[in-house]
């Protein structure tokens, strides 16, 4: 397994942006935080997958800030030889994840994009209370994606999303 100065050398070799890589820190923070809540709280969660995939769920900003970021990160993290699970974290990260039908209409390839794992989950949520580099509540999460006319599926998503992972 890569260390967290080994993830955040692969995201400046890769290109990212300064602000990318604060984004990808903060989100590795709180995401942390959830995962060590739920390890106290006597769940099987593996912190190092979450510190490393959260650090590294926007690899792939390094080629594109679309919706297909997740696929070029799918894509850089496989090149990189990286774990299966963090791969998955990558491609599984955006919103509470994509549905096959919602794919299509996005233009990416006919696939489930949604989180399954504990540490997907986890990922996925602690991304979702990030701006940039800012931490937000769900609220001010789901109040973007309405703004932004996403459909009431996904939104409906994430807040189930943040009430099963909620913790802190």
């Amino acid at each position: 397994m890569i260390t967290p100065s080994d993830a955040l050398r692969l995201l400046e070799e890769a290109g990212c942006a300064a602000n990318v890589i604060r984004h990808c820190q903060v989100v590795s923070g709180i995401a942390v935080e959830i995962a060590a809540a739920y390890r106290e709280a006597g769940n099987d969660v593996d912190l190092e997958i979450v510190e490393i995939g959260a650090l590294l769920h926007d690899i792939g900003r390094s080629r594109t800030h679309g919706i297909r970021h997740a696929l070029e990160g799918v894509s850089i993290a496989e090149e990189l030889g990286l774990d299966s699970r963090i791969v998955m974290i990558i491609k599984n990260h955006i919103g509470a994840g994509i549905t096959r039908q919602e794919a299509l209409v996005l233009g990416i390839p006919e696939d489930d994009y949604l989180p399954v794992t504990l540490e997907e989950k986890i990922v996925c949520h602690a991304d979702n209370l990030v701006m940039g580099e800012e931490r937000v509540n769900i609220s001010r999460c789901i109040r973007r994606m309405q703004d932004r006319g996403m459909g009431q599926e996904a939104i409906t998503r994430v807040r189930d999303l943040a009430d099963e992972i909620g913790i802190i």
